[in-house]
């Protein structure tokens, strides 16, 4: 049996759980998810919260029975507490601000770069060298951060551009004169 599969999804008070043959809607104080699972896994609702078990011992009813756990899980999460990313932006010059909803970002290009966050993502700029991106859907947050990222990706020599927050970045020696 999976380890991360066999255990129950607890419901904190405030989330409200709706299941529908194989579709579930969470919502919460900080949003709404819906998830729909596969056929090889059930989820059912008990005291101890969600409890997802598969049907049969096949690999893929094995990879979805913990999948859907941890998925649920995430959801259930999400919409109680929300998840955040934070970002770093390193070099001279380069900076950022919410322009309405919109991200503006100065990165050392000849022109600024506008980001559009998708529905249910919050960008905040407490400083103009940080980003942090929020929401109920841990995918989702963790897509946007990645897509921001990858606008400016953190070179090797000098270390400019965008980082996750404590991203360690490895630096190479540049060229040195030859004698």
């Amino acid at each position: 049996m999976s380890r991360i599969g066999k255990i129950p999804v607890s419901i904190p008070k405030g989330v409200d759980v709706k299941l529908d043959k194989n579709e579930i809607k969470v919502k919460g104080p900080k949003g709404e998810l819906a998830f729909v699972w596969p056929t090889r896994v059930s989820v059912e609702k008990k005291d101890v919260g969600l409890v997802v078990s598969r049907h049969g011992d096949d690999k893929q009813a094995k990879a979805y029975h913990g999948l859907v756990q941890r998925m649920l899980s995430n959801m259930v999460t999400g919409v109680a507490n929300g998840f955040s990313k934070e970002l770093e932006i390193q070099g001279v010059g380069y900076r950022a601000a919410m322009d309405g909803n919109k991200l503006t970002m100065q990165l050392g290009f000849s022109h600024p770069v506008i980001f559009d966050p998708p529905k249910g993502i919050k960008i905040e700029t407490p400083k103009q060298t940080s980003v942090i991106i929020s929401g109920c859907d841990k995918q989702q947050v963790g897509q946007v951060a990645a897509v921001i990222r990858g606008l400016r990706p953190p070179e090797p020599y000098k270390g400019k551009g965008i980082r996750y927050a404590g991203e360690y970045v490895r630096r190479k020696v540049g060229k040195k004169a030859a004698k």
